[in-house]
C-alpha cells in the first residue's frame, strides 16, 4: 500500500495495519472507511467525539448504505480509534447490524453441465472445473501454480487464502485429466526464467502475474449467457454449488444439502 504524501495520521494508521500484517484490500477499505469519516467531520478524526460517532452512524443509516457496506466503514473507524488514536472509549460507541441469512443461490445440475458445455474452449472449461468441481474461490482458481496440484494423491493445495489458511481440496480424475491438457496448451511466454514450480496454471497479460478475477467473471457470466442460465448467479455460486446436494423431498419440494467439503461453508 502506497504511503506516499499522506498525513502523518494516515501514516501511522497503515503502519500499524502493515505491523498486525493486514492485507492490501482489508487496509483499502479501513482506509476508505476513515477518509469517509473525515469528510462527513470536516476535520481530523483525532478531534472526533461520541456525539460525532453516533451522528456518523445515523448519517449511514440514512445515505440508504447496505448493512455490508455500513458494517465494513465502521471497522476501519474502529481500527483507527482502538488501534491508531487509543481512544477506546469511542471505539466502544461502534455497533455493527447483523446481516440477513440467505440461503446461497445455487445451480441446478442441468445448468451445471450446461455451462460447462458451452464454455468456449479448454482455458475456460478448466477454470469453470476448478470452480464447480474442487469449490475454489476465484482468487484461488488464478493464483494456483504448478507446485500447488498433487497428482500422486489427487488434491490441491491452497496456500494462504481466507483467514490465511492452508488448506487440501479433492481434485477428481476427471479434473486431473483436464489440467493436464491444459498444461500443454497454456501459453508460456512469460515461463523465461521462471522454476517450473512456481510457474502459474493461467498467466495473465503481464510478466510474472496472473489472469485477474475480472477476466474470469467475465468469462463466467458469457458462459451462464450462453447456456441460457436465467438465474443472478455469480462466479461464487460455482463454490456453492460443489458442496451442494439437491435431494427431492417427499412433498415435491427441494431440500438443499450443504457439505463441509473442501473448505465450503454449511
Amino acid at each position: 500500500m502506497s504511503t506516499d504524501t499522506v498525513s502523518p495520521l494516515r501514516q501511522r494508521m497503515i503502519e500499524d495495519m502493515n505491523a498486525r500484517k493486514l492485507c492490501a484490500g482489508t487496509q483499502r477499505g479501513h482506509i476508505r472507511g476513515c477518509k469517509r469519516f473525515a469528510a462527513f467531520l470536516k476535520r481530523s478524526p483525532e478531534t472526533a467525539t461520541a456525539e460525532d460517532i453516533r451522528q456518523f452512524q445515523l448519517h449511514l443509516a440514512e445515505a440508504s448504505l447496505s448493512i455490508c457496506t455500513r458494517n465494513q466503514i465502521m471497522t476501519g473507524l474502529r481500527f483507527l480509534l482502538r488501534i491508531t488514536l487509543r481512544r477506546l472509549d469511542l471505539a466502544a460507541e461502534i455497533y455493527h447490524l447483523r446481516e440477513r441469512q440467505k440461503v446461497p443461490l445455487v445451480m441446478s445440475p442441468d445448468e451445471t453441465k450446461r455451462l460447462l458445455a458451452v464454455a468456449q474452449n479448454l482455458k475456460v472449461r478448466m477454470l469453470l472445473s476448478l470452480g464447480c468441481g474442487c469449490g475454489l474461490r476465484a482468487g484461488e482458481v488464478v493464483r494456483l501454480k504448478v507446485k500447488h496440484i498433487d497428482s500422486a494423491q489427487k488434491i490441491i493445495r491452497v496456500e494462504q487464502s481466507k483467514g490465511r489458511k492452508d488448506r487440501n481440496v479433492m481434485l477428481s480424475l476427471e479434473t486431473l485429466d483436464l489440467l493436464r491438457q491444459w498444461w500443454k496448451a497454456r501459453p508460456s511466454r512469460h515461463d523465461a526464467g521462471t522454476p517450473a514450480q512456481e510457474r502459474w496454471l493461467f498467466p495473465g497479460n503481464r510478466p510474472s502475474k496472473p489472469m485477474t478475477t475480472r477476466q474470469l467473471s467475465r468469462l463466467f457470466h458469457e458462459a451462464a449467457d450462453a447456456a441460457g442460465i436465467k438465474k443472478a448467479v455469480t462466479l461464487h455460486a460455482l463454490r456453492h454449488n460443489s458442496g451442494n446436494r439437491i435431494i427431492p423431498a417427499t412433498d415435491g419440494q427441494q431440500l438443499y444439502f450443504l457439505e463441509n467439503r473442501g473448505g465450503v461453508a454449511t
